[in-house]
């Protein structure tokens, strides 16, 4: 487990993380190997109280992938079905 990194705290790390790689937050969790809960409350609660100007940076990416995420579920729906079309065709 990831808590501190070269003198940076891990909400520090997992801002700068999700910034430079416009990253949600489960693949800032996988990433780092840890919880998405954790992932959320470092860059939610603990960012604003270490770096204000990063926490609001983060806030925008977060909400940004909020707003897509209904998006992103019929996107993966839809890839599912296509998938499931083809290998029952590839079967008969």
């Amino acid at each position: 487990m990831m808590y501190i990194s070269a003198g940076k705290e891990r909400c520090t790390v997992l801002g700068a993380y999700i910034i430079e790689n416009n990253a949600t937050v489960r693949v800032a969790a996988k990433r780092f190997g840890i919880s998405k809960s954790t992932v959320h409350k470092d860059v939610t609660q603990n960012l604003r109280r270490v770096n204000k100007a990063m926490y609001f940076e983060v806030k925008k990416i977060l909400e940004k992938n909020k707003s897509e995420r209904h998006l992103r579920g019929g996107e993966a729906t839809r890839k599912k079905y296509i998938r499931k079309k083809e290998e029952s065709s590839v079967a008969d």
